[in-house]
């Protein structure tokens, strides 16, 4: 499919879409709770462009290599790419990569195919890298802090081993090509096997450069590597000050280390539930339980995830305005 085709059909599946979620939601909700948010609604979307800032320096990190001279994109392009690819994730019904595509097909007009398609392949595994780091330093936060029940303490242990053997295992097979690897896992689930081994046997060569691509960003850009991860990661933390403006407008007893943990815990709960548009059910739950685990009403959890979908609809609508806009670098 080619770019041009890509971006529009997205744009109009985008607006579609974002009409349905205004629809679902009702205006009067939203208007009412914008009020009820007052001058803290500003900070809400605000907050965001920061975050989109710092994962935009992330990725051009990424897409940057001293060896490739015109690979070093303006940072504007950057940030407009990010923005409009979260868009697409946002309203994407399946595990949220429909902005991935998108983002290769638009780097296409300045790098190779391989390059775009590594470029955006590595940014996500950073994406992904630095949530299960934040994840991570939020339970050994939770333990230490909070100290919670012999149950909940199991749980928290549990998680942070199984996190911590998926990051040991990424750092120990990425030298014999991780992607493969991946890929070849895959292969061996019953109903996709067959058309996975295809698929292998076709893309192998540029699957390899990929892989080159990946070992390459591991062992002789550490730099690169630790700075996109450090940006990511700090995306994460500031993220955590919307749920801290969001009790503020309710006046709520929520201090910014209740923030952290009620933003940690609902943000891992959601991501359990992959598949689901705008993550909708699991993020209550996530808020109602992250409240309900520092012993506050979980019923304050109902408002903030409508305030933060009402977040997303203003971001999702500037990311479909960004798609359409004209620049001539991306």
């Amino acid at each position: 499919m080619k770019a041009k085709t890509y971006n529009t059909l997205f744009f109009v599946l985008g607006l579609l879409t974002l009409l349905y979620m205004v629809y679902k939601i009702g205006l009067q909700v939203i208007w009412d709770n914008i009020v009820q948010t007052g001058f803290w609604f500003l900070p809400v979307i605000g907050i965001w462009l920061i975050i989109y800032i710092l994962n935009a320096l992330a990725f051009r990190e990424i897409i940057f290599e001293r060896k490739l001279p015109h690979s070093k994109l303006p940072f504007l392009s950057i940030l407009k790419l990010t923005i409009s690819g979260y868009a697409i994730n946002y309203i994407t019904p399946f595990i949220a990569l429909g902005g991935e595509p998108y983002r290769v097909m638009s780097l296409q007009k300045k790098l190779d195919t391989n390059k775009a398609t590594s470029s955006v392949l590595l940014y996500n595994f950073i994406h992904i890298f630095s949530h299960i780091v934040f994840w991570m330093v939020s339970i050994i936060c939770i333990i230490i802090v909070l100290k919670p029940g012999t149950k909940a303490l199991i749980g928290c242990i549990l998680t942070f081993v199984i996190f911590f053997l998926l990051l040991y295992w990424v750092f120990l097979k990425y030298k014999k090509g991780l992607l493969m690897i991946s890929f070849k896992l895959l292969a061996r689930i019953p109903f996709i096997k067959n058309r996975m081994m295809k698929f292998i046997e076709k893309r192998r060569g540029n699957l390899e450069e990929i892989d080159l691509h990946i070992i390459d960003l591991f062992s002789k850009r550490r730099g690169t590597f630790y700075a996109s991860t450090f940006f990511e990661f700090v995306a994460r933390v500031i993220g955590c000050l919307e749920i801290y403006f969001i009790a503020l407008a309710l006046k709520a007893p929520i201090g910014l280390f209740d923030s952290f943990v009620i933003s940690s815990g609902s943000s891992l709960f959601a991501n359990l539930i992959f598949f689901s548009p705008m993550q909708l059910g699991a993020r209550e739950g996530g808020f109602i339980l992250a409240l309900k685990s520092i012993g506050l009403n979980g019923g304050m959890g109902i408002f903030m995830s409508l305030v933060t979908r009402i977040r997303e609809l203003v971001w999702i609508f500037i990311g479909l305005i960004l798609m359409k806009t004209k620049s001539k670098h991306l």
